[in-house]
């Protein structure tokens, strides 16, 4: 895919993003962050007007950096991820090495929530949800599954026989297996077999 930049009053395609995208293959970076980071350097080149990001440095980083804490308002993280995304791309596509942005303006970090939960604040969470949503945390909180890789797990990946999932293109981009935990194995069949059900009764309707 081109980009279409303005610059200087011309207008000129480049193979900026798929020069971006190579190189996010070629250090095996997750799909997700794949696409974060184009979209991070999509909006940093709107930002100033379409020019190049060859053609602007240190400065306009700082400047659309800032604008993210200033005018947006976004998180910590967010504006991390951003300045990342520019990183690359400067460094790493563009071979620029930028000094250190001591001068961006740093949007707030939020107050840290605790990193563990106690079994009974555990509990307590669980007797509020149901369904699907009770099997999704326990999953997360039984075999150790993120967000993502809960809500993609697909059903081909769960062995009830060996007790293990096997999680597609986790963390790093990497495979890796888990524990099916026995407190959740019993309801999870029971899901699966009635989505099963409902799945053949929509191919006869």
């Amino acid at each position: 895919m081109n980009v279409t930049c303005s610059v200087r009053g011309t207008v000129r395609n480049t193979e900026l993003l798929p020069r971006v995208r190579d190189e996010l293959k070629r250090r095996r970076y997750s799909p997700r962050t794949e696409e974060a980071y184009i979209g991070w350097i999509r909006r940093f080149v709107q930002f100033h007007r379409y020019r190049h990001p060859s053609e602007m440095g240190e400065a306009e980083v700082k400047s659309y950096l800032s604008s993210l804490a200033t005018h947006r308002m976004v998180a910590a993280a967010t504006q991390n991820q951003a300045m990342a995304a520019l990183l690359f791309l400067y460094v790493d596509v563009l071979g620029v090495k930028l000094a250190w942005l001591d001068d961006v303006v740093r949007a707030k970090k939020p107050k840290r929530l605790p990193v563990v939960m106690t079994r009974a604040e555990v509990r307590d969470v669980l007797s509020h949800l149901a369904g699907g949503k009770w099997i999704a945390a326990m999953l997360m909180y039984g075999a150790g599954l993120r967000l993502l890789e809960c809500l993609c797990l697909r059903v081909k990946d769960v062995d009830f026989g060996y007790r293990q999932i096997v999680v597609r293109e986790g963390k790093g981009n990497r495979d890796r297996v888990t524990v099916l935990p026995d407190a959740v194995a019993a309801r999870l069949r029971h899901h699966l077999d009635e989505v099963r059900i409902l799945h053949e009764a929509d191919l006869k309707s």
